[in-house]
């Protein structure tokens, strides 16, 4: 069954028509556009965005977080908003970054779990207990409001130069980065939750911040190979549901950003890592992105290179022009492999808030992490 849609939006006191094109009754599939919301709940315009065809997700940022109360009514209303399969989530690593704050447990960054332990000795069961609280309570903290997932964990080495990465990583060594992660989404997926490692092939190595600027990491294939792709290939193996990759050019390999790369995506991901679970562009409105050229050219290039999912925040007009323009064909095989890759993504049943805040694992946790902060 095929329809047709339009809807009138208005940005920036202008109108602009929207063609929604023909797509299936299908609402079972998760489609491959994940956008922002501007504001504390949920705006009519945004309303009738979610029900676009090719809006699969919502994310969440600190604007639009004031209580727990709140939020939990901002989920109900993104959930009753359109009858189709939508996924929400949001960055909450802990750190600085962490979304909610009043009513949340404040997560350290995981840096200190790395830290817990002197440099050239092994691991004590004790970090790797900390690491399995630390993933077990975000990832709690995070279902039990209906969320389906946070961005987590952090896989990039620590080399010291990056500074939007720094203490985001658990180590500069790779092994130690590698196990810790392990028990952080042996933690989250007792909370129910599913795990994206970050940020695909690595972006330690580099001193610029992608949101500002276009990384470049110069090293050689054999020098990312032996440290940087470690982690990735280790969660790999041990079943990581999702991965981001960075928008860092790696020219020794290939001449565009990974995130559109099909070396990367293709050859290395798919082929070489024999990795099958859902790949997240970074967001396409950072500064990193920008060599792939207009909104809508990003958008159908990350597709094509092999992204399951695009993400496009912070830029309501750039989000809206892709929607408009972008040559996305919801009934290609490829975008419903996708979209059945993503399903993996949504929150398995967990306890409401009320039932975590009572529960003993919870306050353990709490009063363990806070000792590590």
């Amino acid at each position: 069954m095929w329809s047709w849609k339009s809807i009138q939006f208005r940005i920036d006191g202008d109108d602009k028509q929207i063609k929604f094109g023909e797509i299936m009754n299908n609402t079972s599939l998760i489609a491959p556009l994940m956008l922002d919301l501007e504001g504390l709940e949920l705006t009519q315009e945004e309303k009738e965005i979610l029900r676009h065809p090719f809006v699969g997700a919502v994310i969440f940022f600190s604007r639009n977080y004031e209580s727990v109360e709140q939020l939990e009514g901002l989920v109900r209303q993104i959930r009753a908003a359109t009858q189709k399969e939508l996924l929400i989530c949001v960055d909450h690593e802990g750190g600085r970054v962490q979304r909610f704050r009043s009513g949340f447990t404040e997560l350290p960054a995981i840096a200190g779990l790395g830290n817990l332990v002197e440099d050239g000795s092994e691991l004590d069961e004790y970090s790797l207990q900390m690491a399995y609280q630390h993933g077990w309570l975000m990832a709690a903290e995070v279902r039990a409001m209906g969320i389906d997932f946070s961005f987590a964990p952090v896989l990039d080495i620590n080399y010291g130069v990056s500074e939007v990465i720094g203490d985001r990583s658990f180590s500069h060594d790779p092994q130690r980065v590698s196990q810790l992660s392990r028990r952080y989404i042996e933690g989250m997926r007792t909370a129910g939750m599913a795990s994206t490692g970050k940020h695909f092939p690595g972006h330690g190595a580099v001193r610029e911040d992608s949101h500002l600027e276009i990384p470049v990491d110069r090293r050689s294939r054999e020098k990312i190979w032996s440290a940087d792709i470690i982690p990735f290939k280790a969660l790999v193996k041990s079943g990581m549901d999702a991965i981001m990759p960075a928008h860092v050019i790696y020219p020794e390999v290939d001449q565009k950003p990974a995130g559109f790369s099909s070396v990367w995506l293709q050859d290395v991901l798919r082929k070489d890592l024999a990795f099958d679970g859902v790949i997240f562009s970074d967001d396409l409105t950072m500064e990193g992105a920008s060599v792939m050229g207009g909104f809508t050219e990003r958008a159908e290039a990350a597709l094509e290179a092999g992204c399951d999912m695009i993400l496009v925040c912070n830029q309501r007009a750039g989000a809206i022009e892709i929607m408009d323009q972008a040559n996305i064909q919801m009934d290609s095989e490829s975008v419903k492999q996708s979209g059945r890759r993503l399903s993996r993504m949504k929150g398995k049943p967990f306890m409401n808030r009320s039932a975590l805040l009572d529960s003993k694992h919870w306050a353990e946790a709490v009063e363990q992490i806070s000792e590590l902060a």
